[in-house]
């Protein structure tokens, strides 16, 4: 049994035994034929994942990871915010006729800020402090920017990351405001973990722990019957995620530059509905 699976697992069983419904409001979510999408939640999940003890990723079903790092790379490496330069459909539902989700995302991390050091935008200045400043308490991304958001398709969900060095060690927190467990939850979790793994090879740190907070953790109605099925999924052992050693530039990394071994999940032919 994977670290994530037993995570994943008791999470899902909290909010399912203890949850709050959101039935008895109006709720903003719908499904594709127009239904209200209502939830079970429960605020305030906070889960750790040490990434030297095990690649955190599910065996109970398959988290599709390369189409994971490709969103990831999509957003920290090439900024964009334009579906055009992504190798998936999964923004397309927020996309105007150009391709475009707005000020949203990758383009908040690529607008460059003046610092005494120069012009930079988030992600160099995190590379840059982790290199320079690896002491300093603020290594942050934040793309949760009041100004632009009447200007973003969706608002941002994982918003901000807080990096920590600790000896030799790169630690991150990831705050999300909002989190669908069944579709989102694992997949979150894959990419900021590989993103603390890049982050912390070219700054020569080593990965230590992910830290994951979730403000709202929630099930949708009709993925329900489909989590408690999952629940009882035969589990494996984590596999062995492995980096290419010799990049040492965030911005050479590729979908290729990364290898996951033994990864056995347990079969899954579910549909998952999207709520939009």
């Amino acid at each position: 049994m994977s670290r994530a699976d037993e995570i994943f697992i008791q999470n899902c069983r909290d909010i399912l035994t203890n949850g709050v419904w959101d039935t008895d409001r109006e709720v903003r979510p719908h499904w594709a034929d127009g239904t209200p999408a209502h939830t079970v939640k429960k605020f305030g999940i906070v889960n750790r994942y040490d990434l030297r003890e095990e690649f955190p990723i599910l065996t109970i079903r398959r988290t599709y990871w390369k189409t994971a790092i490709d969103e990831l790379l999509w957003i920290w490496q090439k900024k964009s915010n334009n579906v055009h330069d992504l190798n998936a459909k999964i923004w397309d539902e927020w996309a105007d006729e150009t391709g475009s989700i707005g000020k949203a995302y990758g383009y908040q991390l690529g607008v460059k800020h003046h610092y005494p050091e120069g012009d930079m935008d988030q992600v160099d200045r995190v590379l840059y402090d982790l290199k320079h400043n690896p002491a300093s308490r603020r290594i942050l991304t934040n793309i949760y920017n009041f100004a632009d958001l009447s200007e973003m398709h969706l608002y941002p969900c994982a918003y901000s990351m807080t990096f920590n060095v600790s000896g030799n060690t790169l630690n991150g927190i990831l705050n999300q405001r909002s989190q669908d467990m069944l579709a989102a939850n694992n997949w979150n979790v894959v990419q900021y973990s590989v993103l603390l793994k890049m982050f912390a090879q070219v700054s020569g740190l080593e990965a230590g722990e992910l830290v994951h907070v979730i403000a709202d953790a929630h099930i949708y109605d009709r993925h329900v019957p489909i989590v408690e099925n999952m629940l009882s999924a035969p589990q494996s052992a984590a596999p062995t995620f492995t980096v290419d050693p010799n990049v040492t530039d965030f911005y050479q990394f590729t979908r290729d530059s990364f290898r996951l071994e033994g990864y056995t999940p347990a079969p899954f032919a579910e549909e998952i509905p999207i709520a939009i």
